[in-house]
């Protein structure tokens, strides 16, 4: 429920109760998030708001959208394991937009940097990898 009594801003108040609808599986995984329109309407809530509650959510990776295509929650990806032995190094970070880019991945998802006993650097997109230490 919003609260306009609330300090909390309203767009983020309606992140809120998206984000818990996502992760209660109200809203599944490949579910398409309810219209501007229709958010606007059910909280009575003004455009901007509602543009910037889905802006974080997609900021925080739950939900995905293309422009012209309705914004749906992020479907469930297979990960593929990424092997790590003795000596390698991994930082989690945010990616530069040319990697980005280039990795086809939304603004708002981690990049896994994995740099190999020997110096090699790689990278790999967090949701769809999952490192695991060999033997």
């Amino acid at each position: 429920m919003i609260d306009r009594s609330s300090d909390r801003p309203l767009y983020q108040q309606l992140a809120d109760l998206l984000r818990e609808q996502i992760k209660t599986g109200q809203l599944a995984p490949g579910a398409f998030v309810p219209s501007e329109s229709s958010l606007m309407q059910e909280y009575a809530l003004g455009r901007p708001a509602v543009r910037n509650a889905v802006s974080v959510l997609r900021q925080e990776g739950l939900v995905v959208s293309a422009r012209g295509a309705r914004t749906q929650v992020r479907p469930v990806l297979e990960r593929t394991v990424v092997e790590l032995r003795p000596g390698d190094e991994v930082i989690g970070r945010m990616p530069t937009d040319p990697e980005r880019r280039d990795l086809g991945i939304d603004p708002g998802e981690p990049i896994l940097e994995v740099t190999r006993a020997g110096g090699q650097q790689q990278i790999f997109t967090a949701g769809a990898h999952q490192l695991r230490v060999g033997p």
